[in-house]
């Protein structure tokens, strides 16, 4: 049997749950996951080996329309996966409908140089009658694509979503060594793993002002220390970070690093420091430095 291998895509609007279904895809949580929309901002790969193929999955930040540079950056890493697939996973919900963010759509339904998978996600919420008519209403949408409902949260479907992307792989080389998992270094999931935990603790506009970068990570025998920046867009929100007497910021490093050390499989020693980096999101300077811009961006 030849061997296949390729790149699947997964890409859709926000908080449909693209993350998810890639974690279970994968078999490993590399893209964090919170009810919040927007939670990843870049594109992340995760490699499946088999014995006669590799799969280079790669999530994308929800598409969405730009309010700052951050955003246009994102939408750049969701558009670029749509140059260089070899399949799309496109990712929708029980509850949204095409107009979301028709220009998108549109690009994906002039994809008639690869296969494209339109998966429907979150169906655990609805019933059979209405699950019928949402595989019609995409039929007619996306008349090309194959129609596959799905519960990534319940795993529901998750074999045959993986059976069909097999099925569909083109022949050819695999593109990364047999052990790899990912083309992040760890550094990466770490400052993921804190942004994930901002998420999920504090509210409104402050997890959306957040980038968190590593500076330090040293790696022992038994134990790891890192050193960790918390970049804030103002000084008001420094203080909401750190919260009365610190209170915040402790609350934040102990729920971290559990993940952390779970993770990496090693103690952890975790600094963090906020720091306030002016309108970061709209900086192309800063936006260079937290890896956002593609290389034919960075003007």
């Amino acid at each position: 049997m030849a061997f296949k291998s390729g790149f699947v895509n997964i890409v859709g609007n926000p908080n449909v749950g693209k993350s998810t279904l890639m974690n279970e895809l994968v078999g490993e949580r590399l893209s964090i996951v919170t009810s919040k929309s927007q939670t990843t901002r870049h594109r992340i790969l995760g490699i499946v080996n088999g014995d006669n193929h590799q799969i280079v999955f790669s999530d994308t930040p929800g598409v969405l329309k730009p309010a700052y540079k951050l955003q246009e950056s994102m939408l750049k890493f969701s558009e670029s996966a749509l140059v260089d697939a070899d399949e799309i996973l496109y990712i929708t919900d029980v509850q949204e409908t095409a107009d979301k963010n028709a220009d998108f759509l549109g690009k994906v339904k002039k994809m008639d140089h690869v296969p494209v998978l339109l998966v429907i996600n979150k169906i655990d919420l609805i019933d059979q009658e209405k699950l019928v008519s949402l595989v019609q209403y995409w039929e007619e949408q996306l008349p090309k694509a194959e129609i596959i409902p799905c519960s990534a949260l319940n795993k529901f479907n998750i074999d045959y979503i993986m059976k069909r992307i097999i099925a569909l792989l083109p022949e050819g080389e695999p593109y990364y060594d047999q052990d790899a998992l990912t083309d992040k270094p760890m550094r990466f999931f770490v400052s993921e793993i804190i942004r994930e935990k901002i998420l999920k603790l504090y509210s409104k506009e402050i997890p959306y002002s957040c980038e968190v970068v590593v500076e330090q990570y040293e790696e022992a025998p038994k134990n790891v220390h890192i050193r960790a920046v918390i970049n804030v867009a103002r000084d008001s929100q420094k203080g909401i970070i750190i919260g009365k007497k610190g209170e915040g910021i402790k609350r934040l490093g102990m729920e971290a690093r559990k993940d952390i050390e779970e993770f990496v499989g090693k103690g952890i020693y975790l600094d963090l420091f906020v720091k306030v980096e002016k309108d970061w999101r709209n900086n192309t300077k800063d936006l260079r430095q937290f890896g956002y811009l593609l290389k034919d961006d960075e003007k």
